[in-house]
């Protein structure tokens, strides 16, 4: 067994590989770029090295630096982790060649599975089930016409080299083909370098299921279980859960024989997934699920696998890329209970799914146990890094069965608390509590289908009365944080009885009176006035009278609304709020009164989302613009965004050039509203 490994990875996958190796006395080398400096992989490892900038091209995919820290260091193996260079097979080969083990399958291996048409041409070798299609390497117009009519409709027409749905067009009858296979060709080319394309007969609402492999260098090779992976958005993974629910166990049996199958036809070694397509309305169970495609390394979701099967699939990598046989045989694997994964993402649903980015100022997760466990590289007060992939952390729950686990779920999300960035926790609850969920009424369309009350756009009476609610514990919060601040303001100084130091809304012969001004997350201002006799403010709200009453006991408010007592908890940043509510969290900003409502929500327009760089500006100092008109674009996380004008008016001045770098929140531009504006 080795004695020292370097992770070439970050985040939360490196944490994972760690951990793992601690447990098994293998001390650990990490590698950090400019963003990572301070990264919580880094604060794990035994020791760890400099790499270069933030982006993954000067850093992280820096192979032969990478090589030279691992024989620098002193390590005997290098574990890819997922994503960068982990399915690169010239730097799987230059680790052979080096005489350092790569976590991972052989060059060969991963070459063979690189070209989804060739993986094809493998599989059907071995027999493992192909959609119907074309793969050949003939890429004229006149054969993949003639091959597009033989397959028939509808068709999916994709990269070969491709993914994350780039290069891939649905086609649903003859006619549309060849401008399907001209654009779907040019967008290849544009992507990856490569417009080879491939045919096949399109599945309508099919299930994603994948089935966990595993080989060793003695000839042995086993299934660990499957996967449900169908709640996907735009080709990505969003909820994955093992095993699969609702196959029969012949049905089970004969897809991990396949995956097996497909893992011995290219002498893999190491842990593997072979992703198949489940056709939902095949009548035929012998015939209703196709390969797709073999990820050669360890997935994202991983850990679903490791809940029911009891097993350390890390360990098992290590064990076998030292040499050692697997630890059992496919007659000693048992599946026992259901888990679920979820990944939490620092995004926002409510626009496009934008990803964030910045300070993660507070964080509260729920209590892990051997029913919930939270797979994470971020702590609190890290910073979301608009260099790579958003995820904050990954949540896996366990339980006996698939309803039982599905409450555990559903009760980790709502114990969750994030405040700082957007995030998907509420989106991810929306799902694991449909109603077509929990039936298992789904497949790879499930979020196009159900995705307004996912995203939870269009507010209905109830939301209304939870927005109002919410509004209620944010006006006796403040209230709350104003009177501890008053009275620590008191203490400190000369005079701790001084009429200066209180927040009663004191008026003679008459209640205090509070006039409050919150700006909640629709940008919206919520002017508020409540009334106080003693200890109690009364609120007139949309036509409902409330009695509130509360203390602040550090980031709980401790609150009684009519009669109703509960602990919610708080994170606060400067004038910025969020609270905790069981129906979810809701932001607030606390404003002075004077404040007015169009002067918030437009200058919030002019403001960088999200960490990122100035790409371009889109019309010039001086000139008249319209509200809407796009005035600079911005990049972050690989995606560009236009800041648009919010009303009619001329640029005054921009605060950034191309090419610089902005903080998320920072004003970009100035424009002047015209008079009649």
């Amino acid at each position: 067994m080795f004695t020292k490994l370097l992770i070439a990875n970050r985040g939360e996958i490196a944490c994972r590989i760690i951990k793992t190796a601690q447990v098994m006395g293998i001390k650990t080398v990490a590698l950090y770029s400019d963003a990572d400096k301070d990264a919580r992989h880094v604060a794990m490892a035994d020791e760890s090295f400099y790499l270069g900038g933030s982006a993954p091209s000067e850093s992280y995919l820096k192979g032969e630096l990478i090589l030279e820290i691992a024989k620098r260091s002193g390590a005997q193996a290098i574990h890819p982790g997922y994503g960068f260079l982990s399915e690169n097979a010239d730097f799987a080969r230059q680790c052979e060649q080096a005489g350092i083990a790569f976590v991972g399958p052989s060059a060969d291996a991963i070459d063979a599975m690189g070209s989804k048409s060739a993986a094809k041409i493998i599989m059907e070798q071995a027999n493992v089930p192909l959609v119907p299609g074309y793969h050949g390497d003939d890429q004229s117009d006149e054969v993949l016409l003639k091959a597009s009519k033989e397959i028939g409709f509808p068709q999916l027409i994709k990269a070969a080299y491709g993914g994350g749905g780039k290069g891939m067009r649905i086609v649903e009858s003859e006619s549309e083909a060849l401008e399907a296979i001209n654009s779907a060709r040019r967008e290849a080319a544009s992507s990856f370098g490569n417009d080879k394309l491939l045919i096949e007969r399109y599945l309508r609402q099919p299930r994603h299921v994948e089935v966990q492999v595993f080989a060793d260098t003695q000839g042995n090779c086993i299934y660990l279980s499957d996967r449900d992976c169908s709640i996907q958005r735009r080709h990505q993974k969003v909820v994955e859960e093992a095993p699969a629910p609702g196959l029969s166990d012949s049905l089970r049996r004969a897809m991990g024989e396949a995956a097996v199958a497909a893992a011995k036809a290219i002498d893999y070694v190491g842990a593997g997934t072979v992703e198949f397509l489940l056709d939902t309305h095949a009548t035929d169970e012998a015939d209703c699920f196709y390969f797709m495609e073999m990820n050669t390394r360890l997935q994202v979701e991983h850990p679903v696998t490791e809940m029911v099967t009891g097993q350390d699939l890390v360990k098992w990598q290590l064990m076998v890329a030292s040499g050692s046989e697997l630890p059992l045989s496919q007659e000693d694997v048992r599946i026992h209970g259901h888990s679920f994964e979820v990944r939490i993402y620092a995004e926002d649903p409510q626009n496009e799914f934008l990803p964030a980015s910045g300070k993660l100022n507070f964080l509260r997760e729920p209590e892990q146990n051997r029913y919930v466990r939270i797979d994470s590289g971020i702590r609190e007060n890290d910073v979301i890094s608009n260099f790579y992939d958003p995820m904050i952390a990954k949540l896996i729950v366990w339980d006996e069965s698939r309803p039982r686990a599905l409450q555990r779920l559903v009760h980790a999300l709502e114990s969750y608390q994030i405040s700082g960035l957007k995030h998907n926790i509420e989106f991810l609850a929306n799902i694991a509590e449909h109603k077509a969920f929990s039936e298992c009424d789904f497949s790879t369309d499930f979020i196009e289908r159900y995705g307004d009350t996912l995203i939870g756009a269009n507010l209905d009476a109830d939301n209304s009365h939870e927005q109002n609610g919410a509004l209620a514990f944010a006006a006796l919060y403040h209230l709350c944080a104003q009177k501890e601040e008053a009275k620590l303001t008191a203490t400190n100084s000369q005079d701790p009885y001084s009429p200066w130091g209180q927040v009663s809304g004191f008026r003679l012969n008459r209640s205090g009176m509070h006039q409050l001004s919150l700006l909640d997350d629709e940008h919206e201002v919520q002017h508020l006035t409540l009334s106080q006799i003693g200890d109690c403010y009364y609120l007139s709200l949309n036509d409902q009278q409330l009695t509130l009453s509360g203390e602040l006991k550090q980031d709980l408010l401790h609150a009684e609304i009519n009669g109703h007592k509960s602990k919610i908890p708080v994170s606060r940043e400067g004038d910025d709020f969020t609270l905790f509510l069981p129906s979810g969290s809701y932001h607030f900003r606390a404003l002075q009164t004077e404040v007015m409502e169009d002067q918030a929500s437009s200058e919030d327009k002019l403001k960088a989302p999200m960490n990122g760089t100035i790409v371009t500006h889109l019309v010039e100092v001086g000139d008249d613009v319209e509200a809407g008109q796009g005035l600079m674009v911005m990049e972050a996380m690989k995606m560009e965004y236009t800041i648009e004008a919010p009303f009619d008016g001329k640029v005054a001045a921009f605060f950034f050039q191309p090419g610089e770098l902005v903080s998320d929140g920072a004003l970009l531009l100035d424009v002047t509203p015209n008079e009649d504006a």
